[in-house]
């Protein structure tokens, strides 16, 4: 078998990793093994962010919208009920620039959500309209089979303690 020494493939990855590290704090940036350790854990933390940069700005959007939602005399849950409801599907991020630059288009989806919630009753208001519903008599419990038709348990075959 031949013999592999790694000369220039060496030094090129070597030579990423240390330029992906300059910058950083003393031997982190000029040392081998202390660069490539900084590099894997900002690069884990990079990840992370962006993970956690998605759930700040939906986060965001949604203050927006509720604050937007407030003034105009509805809740956001409601809000957002009344929209799927009208079969408005805008996400959050188009709802919360609507409602930052645009408020008499932001009012108008408002209408158009308080319309369809008025359209469509939620489960509070059927009970409310029909109290018989409430009154109904129950349905027949199952009868039990007595203790002696149940049939017994297929017994396992003893096993020895040791094996």
């Amino acid at each position: 078998m031949p013999r592999v020494k790694r000369g220039t493939h060496r030094r090129a990855s070597r030579k990423k990793v240390l330029e992906q590290a300059s910058g950083y704090f003393l031997t982190k940036s000029k040392l081998y093994r202390a660069a490539q350790e900084a590099v894997e854990r900002g690069l884990k933390f990079a990840y992370v962010g962006r993970k956690l940069k998605k759930r700040e700005y939906r986060s965001l959007w949604i203050v927006r919208i509720n604050a937007s939602c407030r003034a105009a005399g509805v809740s956001y849950s409601q809000f957002v009920r009344g929209l799927k409801a009208a079969g408005l599907d805008l996400n959050r991020k188009v709802l919360a620039d609507i409602a930052l630059h645009d408020e008499a288009g932001f009012l108008s989806l408002v209408q158009a959500a308080k319309a369809a919630l008025d359209a469509k009753p939620g489960p509070e208001a059927e009970t409310a309209h029909a109290p018989e519903a409430k009154h109904a008599p129950a349905e027949p419990a199952l009868e039990a089979k007595p203790a002696a038709e149940v049939e017994p348990a297929a017994e396992a075959e003893p096993r020895p303690e040791n094996a």
